[in-house]
């Protein structure tokens, strides 16, 4: 293997998340390139764990292939991922080299699909969402469609404890701004946050949970071909209130001088859940899947804390895409490596029946309750 596709970066390594997986790297073995936009933040992190660092802004594609013309894969790790995707993207792809970001935002993985014809002509893979989105979903996901693969539609639900990172905090501003998203007959829609309500059968205890814009209304579609998908995150109710609360000030979380108060905010306040916490932390998800005559496919997956699990995704993704042999296009996780990519992880327990319940009365769940009529699309 080549120095130019042996050699990796990780851009944004000095963030909260992207301390983690560069610990987890150089735990592997390895020694990517750490990058980031601030000398006194990224020099000693590169220090410590004897690794090569730079440093630059994320401007135009051009700028940036500057910096990565000797290497053979970029993990992007610095977000909100709507500012910083591009760029990295448009250098990757006019290099013909891997990008793979930790992104759970929609509309990036949205630009990244419709850049697929460009990626295989590059020979890039563009892979985003390696993280706790939305590998653990993704993957389900997948597991579910392949026992009930006339399915039309699929519902997701997530738990995970824990003080987001800035970073993580900083893509709620993007919910509040944007609201809520479902995927219909195949078209992504926008809906208000936290639009629906339902009680989401987890492996450990049921919980209620909320209609969110996670990243699988866009990346399950690709994954299982299914185009009817929700993703719900559980809450506690006076959260979910809170959500619902702040719909009608939508317009004002996306004026910039707003957007720019609350970043800082978080910033001095959120700093991620402590060693401790992602030591100890689990995180459940669940899936379900139906067909038009009714038959249903459920199942769950229990993982690690959902940032210790995106340092062990992330790299793993790292490991797997530099080993070759995936097809130069876009990718989901579910795609690139198979649903049974998250039971290789540490920790992971994915739970899927080996065939579908057959159709007829169900056991009563409780229905997810709408406060809104269905949605115009985007």
């Amino acid at each position: 293997m080549s120095q130019k596709t042996s050699s990796w970066m990780i851009y944004g390594a000095n963030g909260f998340t992207g301390v983690l997986v560069a610990e987890e790297a150089v735990r592997r073995g390895m020694r990517p390139i750490l990058a980031g936009r601030r000398e006194e933040a990224v020099r000693p992190l590169a220090e410590r764990l004897g690794c090569e660092h730079r440093v630059f802004e994320l401007g135009s594609g051009g700028d940036v292939a500057h910096h990565l013309d000797d290497v053979g894969l970029v993990l992007l790790c610095a977000g909100p991922f709507s500012r910083t995707s591009r760029p990295v993207v448009d250098a990757c792809l006019a290099l013909g080299i891997h990008y793979l970001d930790i992104t759970g935002e929609i509309p990036v993985f949205e630009a990244c699909h419709a850049r697929t014809d460009e990626a295989a002509r590059a020979g890039s893979i563009l892979l985003p969402g390696v993280g706790f989105d939305v590998v653990p979903s993704d993957c389900l996901a997948a597991a579910l469609a392949a026992r009930l693969p006339d399915a039309t539609s699929l519902v997701l639900g997530f738990h995970s404890i824990g003080t987001p990172s800035a970073g993580t905090a900083k893509v709620g501003l993007g919910w509040l701004a944007e609201g809520g998203a479902v995927r219909r007959d195949g078209r992504i829609h926008r809906v208000p946050l936290a639009a629906k309500i339902r009680e989401v059968p987890f492996h450990d205890k049921p919980r209620r949970a909320a209609l969110v814009p996670w990243g699988d209304v866009s990346t399950a579609y690709y994954s299982t071909g299914i185009g009817n998908i929700e993703v719900y995150m559980a809450q506690p109710q006076r959260v979910i209130r809170a959500m619902q609360l702040v719909r009608p000030a939508r317009r004002l979380f996306r004026l910039d001088p707003v957007q720019r108060v609350a970043e800082r905010l978080i910033e001095r306040r959120l700093s991620g859940p402590d060693a401790a916490q992602r030591e100890s932390g689990k995180s459940e998800v669940w899936g379900r899947v139906q067909n038009d005559a009714g038959a249903v496919v459920e199942g769950t997956l229990t993982t690690p804390e959902a940032y210790h699990l995106t340092s062990l995704t992330s790299v793993a993704a790292v490991e797997a895409v530099l080993a070759g042999g995936i097809e130069p296009r876009t990718h989901t996780p579910a795609t690139a490596f198979g649903a049974e990519f998250i039971t290789r992880i540490e920790g992971c327990t994915l739970r899927v029946p080996t065939a579908p319940a057959a159709p007829g009365p169900q056991p009563a769940r409780p229905a997810a309750k709408a406060e809104v009529p269905p949605p115009p699309p985007l």
